[in-house]
């Protein structure tokens, strides 16, 4: 599929005019890059807050930007697979040059207001992510424009996944357990703990080409061993630490493909575990699989954390909670809505969750167990890596 199928921009779009139509807004205006990729299928390649972009969705009308000239070949090879949303882009300079009549970036906001104007909005209600930064001049240039923060219902556009949208969670999903097996048959003592994280990127990748020629990928490989997995990203140094006997591991083996990450979490023991590691690894396994369950159409929000909370504090482990149970995912990998452990609103059908109860003790280390969810009657379990407490033991005879 060329990054994401054509499809896929029609059902973003009919929810786009809705949320139009529901706010009374001409035009939503996006210039963070994972709602320019959202609204574009274009894989941003600039940092924003250097080189600011901008796309508009016209209510009635074709979407148009404002992007850096860095971006220039970029959209050409988008353009050239049927990959991009956008016809109509204006790039400018960040510098002057003889012969070039690009815009510079110092007229940015006029650039954007020229093209508001040329479009019919200069006098216009535009949704907006926010109504600071570079905007806040192009409103200062349209003094009739009228900016409306639309964050929270430009949020909610991304909750409910199209089945194509689904689908590529499912085949990255499957790279992800596949990933998984690596780090199964690899981890051992002495071994160095980053480089594995890179031998098994390496694996993943050369697996995606096999299956998924010409589409982007993104491994996302990281490991915690030891009392270094009692904080849930690791303790910041890295470098030269190794699996040890009788360590607990935490492995993150995430992919991102075609613009949308999937998350698979497991938790391994080097060697047979303790009867303390076994106590938490099942009391984390147990509330993985209730929020698991939880993750029902119609349920609140809340109800995915609550179910493993619930397990927790039922078997006297609460103390060692330092995060909710899990986010929305996507486009980015912390995807909205980002607060489950409050949110009241009914789960829809097609909403995407990580599902990743953990449970951290100082000196020992971290378990976790996250799975890919998709909200339905029944859920669905994308991931499907073994979790089993045998199948955790590495180079163990069965507990």
């Amino acid at each position: 599929m060329p990054f994401l199928p054509r499809s896929v921009y029609d059902y973003r779009r009919r929810r786009m005019d809705a949320l139009m139509d529901a706010e009374r807004l001409d035009a939503l205006a996006f210039v963070s890059d994972e709602f320019v990729q959202f609204a574009t299928n274009f894989h941003v390649d600039v940092r924003t807050w250097e080189r600011p972009i901008l796309v508009v969705v016209p209510r009635n009308g074709a979407p148009f930007g404002v992007m850096h000239e860095l971006s220039t070949n970029h959209l050409r090879f988008h353009r050239d697979r049927g990959a991009l949303w956008l016809d109509e882009v204006q790039l400018y300079s960040e510098h002057p040059r003889v012969g070039s009549r690009l815009p510079l970036l110092p007229q940015w906001p006029a650039l954007a207001a020229d093209l508001l104007h040329a479009h019919g909005l200069s006098r216009g209600r535009v949704g907006v992510e926010n109504a600071g930064g570079l905007l806040a001049r192009v409103s200062a240039v349209l003094p009739e424009l009228r900016l409306v923060n639309a964050l929270a219902g430009m949020r909610a556009l991304r909750w409910v996944k199209c089945p194509e949208e689904l689908q590529l969670h499912r085949t990255a999903a499957s790279l992800t357990d596949f990933g998984q097996a690596c780090y199964r048959e690899h981890i051992r003592p002495g071994r160095l703990v980053q480089e594995l994280d890179y031998a098994v990127s390496g694996m993943i990748a050369e697996e995606a080409a096999r299956r998924l020629p010409d589409e982007h990928l993104e491994p996302r490989c990281m490991t915690l061993t030891g009392p270094d997995a009692a904080s849930p990203h690791g303790n910041g140094a890295t470098t030269g630490s190794r699996f040890q006997e009788g360590h607990v591991v935490v492995v993150i083996c995430n992919v991102r493909l075609n613009g949308m990450l999937t998350e698979n979490e497991r938790t391994y023991f080097v060697g047979r575990p303790s009867d303390q590691q076994r106590e938490l690894y099942e009391t984390a396994r147990a509330a993985n699989e209730a929020a698991r369950d939880a993750a029902v159409v119609g349920n609140p929000v809340f109800a995915i954390d609550a179910a493993a909370q619930a397990v927790i504090e039922r078997r006297g482990h609460g103390d060692y909670v330092l995060h909710r149970t899990g986010h929305g995912m996507g486009t980015q990998g912390h995807e909205y809505p980002e607060d489950m452990a409050f949110n009241s609103r009914p789960l829809q059908a097609g909403e995407v969750y990580s599902i990743e109860p953990g449970l951290y003790v100082w000196g020992l280390g971290g378990f976790r167990l996250d799975d890919t969810v998709v909200v339905g009657t029944p859920p669905e379990v994308l991931t499907a890596a073994p979790r089993d407490i045998d199948s955790a033991a590495l180079g163990a005879a069965p507990v």
